[in-house]
């Protein structure tokens, strides 16, 4: 089908845009220099205008509406029918942005990001928020593009997780909101664990040791140092992942086994689906949970623990595993998102999703944020914010325009704890394996039952596909009830 080969050769062209556009940004928060920031501002720009240009282009639409003949005919595979059914939806969805705007979106996340960096080092909100403005201004201008969203940011919803709502997160997390804070306050009136006092040395080798025994191998993975943990893919076979080190602290471990779980996502990928629409992770809360499933129900196992504690061990730092796992399991409230036990950590996103549902519908002005977000720490987890530096900048994702991702981070944690329920159904407990550090089993069922297929099911038709419900709050909550009762 002459069609179909014109746009499966357009989609593999706007996949590599995408990878390069990964690639260069990888290297924005890892080894640039920062006299190279105006630069890769319009670099990313530039790939953001002609990766638009060529999905929005009129062609495409016209072998769209030949495939869509020919699939109603019966004459497309199943793999051909999502492949254009996608197709359409993201023809259309770009279509209703004009390209300047696309280009000063991504111009504007770039520039912002650099802005907040040095905000951020300085602690000086006002610094940052003329850019933080612009981006909602620009969020705001972007959601009108489109039509059939009940609320405008349900239309920058859509870009992360499409089918979700803010009514649906609202419930969801109105659940969370009544039902955490009591096992918090129960979980926190235990002793503190004595503090541990790891060097940097001792995480640099844990963190080689333990990605090692995940299945990380020099040939085709990256891990390096950023402020902001993160990964990327830039090929199949192409893998980069981040974490970072502070002395005294263990993120570093967890940061790095959270990042491994976004990589392996997108590695592990069926084959087949390489350099098209449905090649890549299908939402950002599938994302998320993968992630989340490789720090919390790996990481912080108790079987998996004695793993962690032999390489610090080895590295240079010997602790036994009980002191080990009562670190990872400490529950206390705290400033910092990414370093939030797993009982607290969904308050830290139920709070970002207020304030950023507030600022894109109006009911927040940019001046007022820090105070709403440090009222908000109050309320949801008893904690005062000393400074913005650890409150409301430090996360970079406003900087980048990222409104509609935070949700998915807490929705990811859910979706996590439904899938390690089902994977112990099919494959039985993981902690006689874990406990000799063996993660095959977990490896193997995650590619045969979320991601082989891509983003040919959209976030909740595939945690139903897997477990039988939508994203449900339940499993969490029996989870994090047992952390609590450790």
């Amino acid at each position: 089908m002459p069609a179909l080969d014109a746009l499966r050769d357009r989609l593999a062209e706007l996949a590599d845009l995408s990878l390069l556009g990964h690639l260069a940004a990888w290297d924005q928060r890892t080894m640039m220099p920062p006299g190279g920031s105006p630069a890769r501002a319009h670099q990313l720009a530039t790939l953001e205008r002609l990766a638009h240009e060529r999905a929005t282009a009129d062609e495409v639409g016209e072998w769209l509406e030949e495939l869509e003949r020919e699939g109603a005919a019966g004459d497309l595979g199943e793999l051909d029918r999502d492949l254009v059914r996608l197709a359409r939806r993201d023809w259309d969805r770009s279509r209703r942005v004009p390209t300047d705007l696309a280009a000063e979106l991504a111009q504007a996340g770039a520039e912002g990001q650099d802005v907040w960096q040095a905000a951020r080092a300085d602690d000086d909100f006002a610094a940052f928020a003329p850019a933080l403005r612009r981006n909602i201004e620009l969020a705001r201008s972007y959601a009108a593009c489109f039509e059939g969203f009940a609320r405008p940011y349900d239309a920058l919803l859509a870009d992360y997780d499409f089918g979700l709502t803010a009514a649906r997160i609202q419930e969801v997390f109105g659940r969370l909101a009544e039902a955490l804070p009591p096992l918090v306050a129960q979980a926190a009136q235990r002793p503190a664990p004595r503090p541990l006092d790891v060097p940097v040395a001792a995480q640099r080798a844990a963190v080689t040791s333990t990605l090692a025994r995940l299945g990380v191998k020099d040939d085709s993975w990256r891990v390096d140092v950023s402020a902001h943990p993160f990964s990327t893919n830039v090929g199949r076979r192409d893998s980069r992942i981040t974490t970072r080190y502070e002395d005294g602290q263990l993120e570093s471990v967890l940061a790095a086994m959270h990042e491994f779980g976004h990589s392996l996502y997108e590695r592990q990928i069926a084959p087949e689906l390489a350099r098209t629409n449905l090649g890549h992770g299908t939402s950002m809360s599938i994302h998320e949970s993968q992630s989340k499933l490789w720090e919390n129900h790996v990481g912080r196992n108790p079987a998996f623990g004695a793993v962690i504690a032999g390489e610090l061990t080895a590295g240079g730092f010997p602790i036994d595993p009980d002191t080990l796992l009562a670190a990872f399991g400490q529950v206390r409230p705290s400033l910092i998102r990414v370093s939030a036990d797993e009982l607290t950590y969904p308050l830290h996103i139920v709070l970002r999703f207020e304030l950023e549902l507030a600022l894109i519908e109006g009911r927040l002005d940019v001046a007022d944020l820090p105070a709403a977000w440090n009222d908000g720490m109050r309320r949801l987890l008893g904690v005062e914010v000393p400074r913005d530096a650890d409150g409301v900048l430090q996360d970079v994702h406003w900087a980048g325009g990222a409104f509609g991702y935070f949700p998915s981070y807490a929705l990811g944690t859910l979706i996590a704890a439904q899938l390690w329920d089902r994977l112990e159904q099919d494959a039985g407990s993981q902690d006689e394996a874990l406990a000799g550090g063996d993660v095959t089993a977990i490896r193997t069922w995650l590619a045969d039952h979320v991601h082989h297929v891509g983003r040919r099911l959209d976030t909740e038709p595939l945690v139903a596909s897997v477990t039988g419900h939508g994203v449900e709050v339940e499993p969490f909550l029996a989870h994090v009830g047992r952390v609590a009762a450790r």
